[in-house]
């Protein structure tokens, strides 16, 4: 596979039984448990974390997050508790909320040995976090409504008229579509993110809760085409819904997403957590994600020769962000989509 889409494989079946899953101020034996926020989707999650369980004795207590405050509700709990930390283990399904949480310094060094199978450019220069199994930002378009010379390529074609009312958005404060506002403001610029934003808005797209609502608002025609991520587009290409993906063009290249995994400062039971971390970072937890629905893109060095579901489509150089830059303007970016209207 050429470029960043060579890094998906085939993998092993994992088991789906249920984890214990409470908040972090609910443990109390630092023994025997590890605690893990984790904002990748549970269905995804809670195998791996089980496969772990089973293969160490290590107890995981899990707080997952909502799909209406994607990462971001998790990142204010973790923030709320920097000086008594009770979580040891952020597993986070985007790098730049990730980045924030390093800037506070609520975030340790710990460069695990599984980190040397990933590219040096998922990586906190300073081993604060490391991305793994990333997914892309594609257009999700229903077939049916969308004939082969209208596929949507670029991120303009969500403010044409002849799609007025018929494109989705997830809510763009949270989750990966957060990450991929901020990416595209460093890319363009406060004006021109702006105009596209107001234009998109005023051309009638739908605000969606979560990325996985914006696949459904496709797939069941209700709307033509929207963002949304690989995982939740296969998913529904899996279904046999009448859904294909296109990438929308930001001028870059792919915008390339990856899992991040981070120790907490102060965590309570820091031995265990690397233990979860180097688990987490193995070859065999990033075959695990490329063989389930999410399909995600294995990033390890030793997996980039195997073959993927994204083949012929995702055949572009990821574009490369800068992440701390992008952490460090956050705010400005919430400001923004404040300004446009996107918060009402």
């Amino acid at each position: 596979m050429q470029s960043i889409v060579r890094y998906i494989v085939s993998a092993f079946c994992i088991f789906t039984i249920p984890i214990t899953q409470v908040g972090c101020e609910d443990t109390t034996d630092t023994t025997t448990q590890v605690v893990v926020f984790t904002a990748l989707d549970r269905v995804y999650s809670e195998p791996i974390l089980k496969r772990f369980e089973e293969q160490t004795g290590i107890e995981v207590i899990v707080k997952y997050d909502a799909e209406a405050s994607k990462t971001t509700g998790l990142v204010n709990q973790i923030i709320a508790r920097r000086d008594a930390p009770t979580c040891d283990v952020f597993w986070n399904n985007e790098v730049i909320q990730t980045q924030h949480l390093a800037d506070l310094g609520i975030l340790e060094s710990y460069k695990s040995a599984s980190a040397s199978r990933i590219p040096s450019e998922f990586k906190d220069p300073q081993y604060r976090w490391t991305g793994f199994a990333a997914r892309a930002r594609v257009f999700i378009y229903n077939t049916e409504l969308v004939s082969e010379d209208n596929i949507p390529t670029s991120l303009d074609d969500m403010s044409d008229p002849k799609w007025r009312d018929a494109t989705a958005i997830a809510m763009p404060f949270f989750g990966t579509t957060f990450t991929h506002m901020m990416v595209i403001q460093q890319y363009w610029g406060d004006t021109p993110m702006t105009d596209w934003l107001s234009a998109i808005k005023s051309n009638g797209c739908a605000v969606a809760p979560g990325n996985g609502p914006v696949r459904d608002l496709v797939a069941s025609g209700e709307c033509a085409f929207g963002l949304t991520d690989t995982d939740d587009a296969h998913a529904a290409i899996l279904d046999g819904k009448p859904v294909a993906v296109s990438i929308p063009d930001v001028g870059a290249g792919v915008v390339l997403i990856p899992n991040s995994v981070a120790l907490i400062a102060g965590a309570p039971n820091p031995d265990h957590a690397k233990r979860l971390i180097d688990y987490l970072l193995s070859a065999e937890v990033e075959r695990a994600l490329a063989q389930a629905r999410s399909a995600q893109i294995p990033l390890g060095m030793d997996l980039a020769d195997l073959p993927t579901p994204w083949d012929g489509l995702i055949d572009r150089q990821a574009m490369r962000f800068d992440v701390r830059a992008a952490a460090q303007n956050r705010q400005s970016t919430v400001d923004l989509l404040k300004k446009v209207g996107f918060d009402h």
